[in-house]
């Protein structure tokens, strides 16, 4: 799969552009704050329908402005793709496919793949479980529609039942619809748990195969699925735990409080560490690129097709054995990067396909 153009009008810093891209490496080099992770950010966006930054429409739009407009094109499996892109201050984004509109923004994810890698995702093992299973989410809803209907369901019903436990000492019929909710919930947590469970075991194996290589043998990575409650257990821990979570006024059982466990053995002690915890930063890095180069393999078994990768400024936070890893991996795929300077390409005498210099929102004279 590759992307073969972005246009931009007025987002973020960019008043009017259009870019076309190389289907090789693509790399955007500049100053700090000129624009190059816009650029990443805006083919990111018409790809999932989000801001990887979890930046809201309106502020995306470039100050002054009211609206802004994005054009992508891309190609995937020899088919043509065209995602026009409408935000709007006040109300609700426009998004057309091939030049229809589309009713339902999740008529969009999975439609078009990418893999984003950031210098923050460098800390997804040491941060708290929210971002690993924000991982978790992203992979599964561009892989599988049905998950994506499952969450997006469940996501609903832990709002509403998150606003009942709030209120359910000033009504009477508030524990009534406990129950109802309840129902819910159970009835979409349980796919989640199930999926979830499937792709864990999925991509364990090959984020462990990617770690030893890494490591030189030296280390064995296991990762793990660590669910809140099993599914099969959901609905009896649910009622146990709901005189607790009336007292304090959240849910505190579901796939909502999920986690991924990493442990690393040494070969030469045996020892065992949880490295989301004990872990040291080499270990902790060295894992958390390997979760995003299994990412890309899990993407080709699946679709059969490789995703688009973007690499946002990241190469500075890895080491020259880890940035060596990274750029042989990346080879046959499209990949756009950002960077401050070209020397670390010059010195692993990494091939680039196309070049663009970024300043002050504007892309100067693409270098073939």
């Amino acid at each position: 799969m590759i992307v073969k153009s972005l246009a931009l009008s007025d987002f973020r810093n960019y008043d009017l552009q259009e870019l076309s891209f190389h289907h090789g490496i693509n790399i955007f080099y500049g100053d700090n704050a000129q624009g190059k992770t816009n650029i990443l950010e805006g083919i990111y966006l018409c790809m999932t329908n989000k801001s990887y930054r979890g930046s809201h429409d309106r502020e995306m739009i470039r100050f002054g402005k009211e609206e802004a407009h994005l054009r992508l094109e891309a190609e995937k499996k020899g088919i043509p793709y065209r995602v026009d892109m409408h935000l709007k201050k006040s109300k609700t984004k426009g998004i057309a496919i091939n030049g229809v509109p589309i009713r339902r923004s999740s008529e969009l994810i999975g439609l078009l793949n990418v893999v984003f890698f950031s210098p923050e995702d460098l800390q997804v093992i040491k941060n708290g479980p929210g971002e690993r299973r924000r991982f978790l989410d992203m992979e599964l809803c561009q892989l599988d529609k049905v998950y994506l209907h499952f969450l997006t369901h469940y996501n609903k019903c832990l709002t509403q039942r998150n606003a009942l436990l709030k209120e359910i000492d000033l009504s009477k019929d508030a524990q009534a619809m406990l129950d109802v909710w309840d129902a819910q919930l159970i009835q979409y947590g349980k796919k989640i748990v199930q999926l979830r469970e499937v792709f864990v075991g999925e991509i364990a194996p090959v984020i462990a195969q990617i770690y030893h290589s890494l490591t030189g043998g030296r280390e064995q990575l296991a990762v793990s699925y660590e669910p809140n409650v099993s599914a099969d257990r959901f609905d009896e821990i649910l009622f146990l735990n709901r005189e607790r979570e009336i007292r304090q006024k959240t849910t505190l059982t579901g796939p909502h409080r999920d986690d991924i466990r990493f442990r690393v053995q040494n070969m030469a002690t045996g020892q065992t560490t949880d490295i989301r915890t004990f872990g040291s930063q080499g270990q902790q890095r060295s894992a958390a690129l390997a979760l995003k180069l299994a990412e890309i393999e899990i993407v080709k078994r699946k679709v059969n097709d490789t995703p688009v990768l973007l690499l946002d400024d990241v190469l500075s936070e890895l080491d020259s054995s880890r940035q060596n890893y990274l750029l042989d991996s990346i080879h046959d795929i499209q990949t756009l990067i950002t960077c401050t300077g070209l020397d670390d390409f010059v010195s692993h005498q990494f091939h680039i396909n196309k070049v663009f210099k970024v300043v002050k929102g504007e892309v100067f004279n693409p270098v073939n």
